[in-house]
């Protein structure tokens, strides 16, 4: 983020204040981490799954929801930030690639990989063993070579947009930094 011009700043995941944090910010980027607990939206949950702690699952959609609200504030998430954003929108999610994607373990572990789209083609950095399903309201901006959603963006929003991959350990300027970039920059209109 700071190589990009923005200021990072960490927001709480208290979900009564999701609301007002976003009051005292120009964009925001929603980070990695662990797997959404799906039983909070009438599915099973996976065996593999290795869920995000309660709290940060609550602030989190505490947190899309406020900005449901603001659709001129830019929005961009990274790998289970994108998987919030459309799990969040309605898309079904994929709880474990290796079910569906004979090669699925190829997305896990930093391993680095190729993708296809409107946003561009490269190889970009993963380390996620869930994925969205169908892109639901969303425009696909890339796909994998193996058919995983690796970028969405809602055409009804400034700039609201999650990428499947790791930018930050990302070696494609354009692909990695230069998606951050954009975020910074739609931040600064």
């Amino acid at each position: 983020m700071k190589e990009a011009g923005g200021v990072p700043f960490l927001i709480p995941h208290i979900p009564e204040l999701a609301a007002a944090a976003l009051d005292a910010l120009d964009g925001v980027l929603l980070t990695g981490g662990d797997d959404i607990d799906m039983r909070d939206f009438g599915h099973a949950l996976h065996a593999k799954a290795d869920l995000m702690p309660p709290l940060r699952q609550r602030g989190e959609f505490a947190l899309l929801r406020a900005l449901d609200q603001r659709p001129t504030l830019p929005v961009l998430g990274i790998c289970l930030g994108m998987q919030l954003m459309g799990v969040h929108n309605g898309c079904p999610l994929i709880q474990h690639l290796h079910d569906v994607i004979p090669d699925g373990d190829r997305h896990v572990g930093n391993k680095i990989h190729s993708i296809t789209g409107s946003i561009g083609s490269g190889q970009v950095t993963s380390s996620h063993h869930q994925a969205l399903a169908s892109a639901g309201p969303f425009e696909t901006l890339a796909l994998s070579d193996d058919g995983v959603l690796e970028a969405i963006r809602l055409a009804n929003r400034s700039f609201y947009v999650g990428v499947q991959w790791h930018p930050e350990r990302t070696q494609d300027q354009e692909l990695g930094l230069g998606i951050i970039q954009k975020l910074v920059n739609a931040a600064q209109m």
